[in-house]
């Protein structure tokens, strides 16, 4: 896919990353399909109004600074967490290109600890997104 990623989404990303601006950015296609833009950002910590920016029937990409409690005393970790949101209800064109131009956007982001591809809302919820981020520290 010749889909590229707009420079504001990378400077969003090391905003996210490096300064600890953003708790998560949704990022999706322009209109012509050319380029991976930032949708939207925020900074609450809020998981729940996370979900609610991802639509029931369209395709969006989002990173997520995912922070949790490791057993054991250990305090918090924080990972950096990419989403591909693909629901079942998306057109199956607007599917295939966000399958075609993930890519694009997934190696221009470094430092992603984990991937979590998401067709419903129970494969992005809070505890299926910890276990896998946490695997080996509960």
């Amino acid at each position: 896919s010749s889909v590229a990623v707009a420079d504001e989404s990378l400077t969003a990303f090391n905003e996210l990353k490096l300064g600890k601006k953003y708790k998560y950015i949704i990022f999706a296609l322009n209109d012509t399909k050319t380029q991976i833009v930032v949708d939207s950002t925020s900074s609450s910590t809020d998981y729940d109004e996370f979900l609610e920016k991802l639509p029931e029937n369209e395709c969006k990409y989002a990173v997520y600074d995912f922070e949790y409690e490791i057993g054991g005393g250990e305090g918090k970790r924080s990972k950096i967490v990419f989403f591909t949101w693909s629901p079942d209800t998306a057109p199956i064109r607007s599917k295939m290109v966000y399958a075609s131009s993930k890519d694009a956007l997934r190696r221009a982001l470094n430092g992603i600890a984990s991937d979590v591809q998401g067709t419903d809302f129970s494969e992005v919820a809070y505890e299926s997104v910890l276990d896998r981020v946490s695997k080996g520290f509960r």
